[in-house]
């Protein structure tokens, strides 16, 4: 699977954290966050991955800020992005079962490293249910 990820300077150990359990799973990853503390700009690293989900360029992305919030509504400016800010397992389930997200957020600040990355596998291996909730997903996209 090819997974594009993106991080401010919030998050570069958790991010090294979530792409060493993906390299070992045997994952592409596609890096666009920072690797340092220093303050840094979260548009300008989750764009990318949204680009390169949008494009084909990746099945998944990851994006990580502070809050998960400014990040998370940066992607989701994106029409074919479905990002969902995610603080458990059970909420990163719940995305893909119900909303079929193909990206999500997770808050650096508020969130564990192993808890973060226990949220990302759990998102990884989870499918989205269709049914009644491919309707609603239908409704999500503005023309």
């Amino acid at each position: 699977m090819k997974i594009s990820i993106g991080n401010d300077h919030a998050g570069p150990d958790y991010k090294k954290a979530i792409v060493k359990m993906l390299e070992e799973k045997g994952h592409q990853v596609t890096n666009h966050g920072t690797d340092t503390t220093d303050s840094v700009d979260y548009p300008d690293f989750g764009h990318p991955v949204a680009q390169d989900v949008e494009n084909g360029n990746a099945d998944f992305g990851i994006v990580i800020c502070g809050s998960g919030n400014g990040i998370n509504m940066t992607v989701n400016k994106h029409q074919g992005i479905r990002s969902a800010l995610c603080w458990t397992k059970e909420i990163s389930a719940l995305a893909r079962q119900h909303n079929n997200a193909n990206i999500i957020s997770i808050p650096a600040r508020f969130t564990s490293i192993p808890q973060a990355v226990e949220m990302v596998d759990t998102f990884l291996n989870t499918a989205f249910e269709g049914g009644r909730h491919a309707n609603r997903v239908d409704k999500i996209a503005c023309s």
